[in-house]
Formats: structure tokens, sequence, C-alpha cells
């Protein structure tokens, strides 16, 4: 089924001005694992490489950062990291390029609004990394990342999008709370529409609840959770608070 989607993938690269030397490799990446079991084929989904691009992406953006930022500590690049790198980042970067236009999806995760889910958007931004990685080396991805990624995620030491977990951690440092845990508390629902629930455990107590259609925006939900019972501004910068008395 190569041909069906060949030329809206053309489409893209043009978009983009790149030319993959392996067009499979895109294809694989814009492969949702629910148009591959409704299909019943073989052809691969986008897993593998989202977890290739994952970790490419990472190095990329600590390249980027530690040359970009040379008077800057370990922690401050690592808090600029997390926020380049987080779920909302990434669903922005892959929704202004038009990702989700591309997506292959099962017929469920089409009729629930996959093509503009953040977490769904996230993984295929990183699954496009790992195949642009494999087809054309690092130095493309850095290229690539340079006009359509870095300009728009790095805010200067401000989270260009809301992250929640970035944010709360950054406040239990603050307090001496130590690091926030996240718990999957419950996991449910069909395939194409899947129902995540987490919590964040700080000091050994529940601070919050999140739901989800990915584990990862249970997580940032959780978090939000956690902000809110601190009396934090889930809006704005906030004001640091005391842990209120009595939360468990």
């Amino acid at each position: 089924m190569k041909h069906e989607v060949q030329r809206p993938l053309d489409a893209l690269q043009e978009r983009l001005n790149l030319r993959f030397r392996r067009p499979e490799l895109l294809e694989e990446a814009f492969t949702h694992s629910t148009w591959v079991n409704e299909h019943k084929t073989d052809r691969p989904d986008n897993e593998r490489l989202e977890f290739l691009g994952d970790s490419v992406l990472g190095l990329a953006v600590a390249e980027y950062l530690f040359l970009r930022y040379p008077g800057e500590s370990e922690g401050e690049l690592t808090r600029r990291r997390a926020q380049m790198v987080c779920e909302p980042s990434l669903s922005e970067a892959a929704e202004r390029l038009g990702f989700g236009a591309f997506l292959l999806l099962g017929r469920g995760e089409e009729q629930t609004g996959g093509r503009r889910r953040p977490a769904l958007l996230a993984d295929v931004f990183e699954a496009f990394i790992g195949a642009l990685f494999l087809d054309q080396g690092l130095d493309a991805v850095r290229g690539f990342l340079a006009e359509t990624f870095f300009p728009y995620a790095d805010g200067n030491g401000k989270p260009a999008v809301t992250d929640f977990k970035t944010r709360l951690q950054e406040h239990t440092q603050h307090l001496n709370l130590g690091t926030p845990e996240y718990r999957l508390v419950s996991e449910s629902g069909p395939p194409h529409d899947r129902r995540f629930v987490s919590e964040v455990v700080i000091g050994g107590r529940s601070w919050g609840t999140g739901s989800g259609r990915s584990k990862k925006e249970s997580e940032q939900q959780a978090a939000k959770a956690a902000l809110e019972a601190f009396g934090l501004s889930v809006f704005g910068t906030g004001r640091d608070a005391s842990p209120p008395g009595g939360h468990g």
C-alpha cells in the first residue's frame, strides 16, 4: 500500500525542503499503531522510531544549549532542556509543521480527534526525528531543528509552552521537598481510546492525580493538580508557597 501514502508525504517533504533517501522511513514515522492493527499488516508502526528519536532529540537539544549558553550551570541547562523537550513543546512543533494531517490512523483514533491529540503529535515529532537521523544523520537533524524547532522552543529561560512537571519540580526543589515521583494508578479503555490516571507523590504523600489519553498527559495533569494544591497559579509563574497543612 506504499503508493497510497507516497503522494501526501511528497507534499510534506516539499514543505519541509527535505528529500528522504529511504521514503519507507518517513512512511513508518507517520504510521500509528492503530492503523497497523486495523489493517492487520506487517508494516511497522512508528513506536521504534519514536524511541530512537527521543534520544537523538535529547542529544541535539543538549548540544544546542551547551553551545548557546556557555556561562550556565548544569542545573540551568537541565531546566532549559526539560522545557524544550516536554510533551507540550513537541506537540506544538508537530502542529506548527502540520504533521497531524499526514498521520495514518485507525478509524477509532481518527474519530476521537487523534490528529490533534498532544501526546500523539509529540510522539510523531520524535518518530520523525528518528527517521531523519537514520536517513541522513545527525547533521541533517541539527539543520532541521535549527530552522523549525530551536527558535520556537527555546524560551530564553521561560517555558515557551506550559510544562507543569517542570514547574512542580522547580517548586519542590526550592522548598527542599525532593523530586516529585509519578505513579500510574490505572489504565483502561480500548487501544484506540486509552485512559491513563497518574498520581504525583512528594515526600511520600500524594499531592494530586490527573488523567489523560497518554501516560505523559496524565502526569502533566497530576503535576497541574499538585501546583494548585500548593496554591500556585497554573496560568502564570505564581508565588512560592509553603506546603499547606494536612494534605494527604
